[in-house]
């Protein structure tokens, strides 16, 4: 058997070779425009995680209703965790201010946002401990969606609250059994007061 002569050595370290001088010439570039941001000699520019970097998109192509706002209680600097306020404009829940934690995850938007009721609210989808019960935050939720679907999706929950996905078994059966006693539950915590043994500060 014929001895095959392999191909020179010189074609694979040259490639190396050229590989390796596009990898510092990238690092150069990189700590050029470091130094270049902290020449005013502040502290060093934090890197931002592929979550932020989503984050700061999906806030500058917000489109919300009038009745939804969004605010940032730790300041523009701390946007993975903010607020929102829905005051539905229609249903059972028509007047009342409801307020919402976010916090995002640095791997966002391959893990759903974490959100939380702060206010207490009679709700079949929301318990006494303000969390809440909505698919796309859990099993359905997508890298596609974004912020502006999850705060769709909690105004949805006021404008048709559902029954059959409960957390609050109990004003679920009532909702499902006598929608007029679950009506008059609802304006009666809003307006402050108990349900049962369930107190309700006002959000009306």
């Amino acid at each position: 058997m014929k001895y095959r002569k392999k191909k020179p050595f010189f074609f694979l370290s040259s490639a190396f070779r050229r590989t390796g001088a596009m990898i510092r010439l990238f690092k150069v570039k990189e700590k050029q425009r470091e130094l270049a941001e902290n020449a005013n000699g502040g502290a060093p520019v934090k890197k931002q995680s592929p979550g932020e970097l989503r984050l700061h998109k999906d806030i500058s192509e917000l489109n919300l209703p009038k009745s939804c706002a969004i605010t940032f209680p730790n300041g523009k600097d701390n946007l993975m965790n903010f607020e929102v306020s829905i005051r539905p404009d229609e249903g059972y829940y028509f007047g009342g201010t409801f307020l919402f934690s976010f916090q995002v995850s640095p791997i966002y938007p391959h893990e759903a946002p974490k959100v939380k009721c702060k206010t207490k609210v009679y709700h079949p989808n929301i318990d006494l401990e303000g969390n809440v019960c909505l698919n796309i935050l859990r099993e359905d939720w997508k890298p596609v969606l974004n912020i502006n679907t999850v705060i769709y999706g909690l105004y949805h929950l006021f404008t048709e609250p559902n029954y059959e996905d409960p957390l609050n078994h109990e004003a679920a059966a009532v909702l499902r059994d006598n929608p007029k006693m679950f009506e008059s539950n609802v304006r009666r915590a809003m307006s402050g007061g108990y349900v049962g043994q369930n107190f309700f500060a006002r959000c009306i």
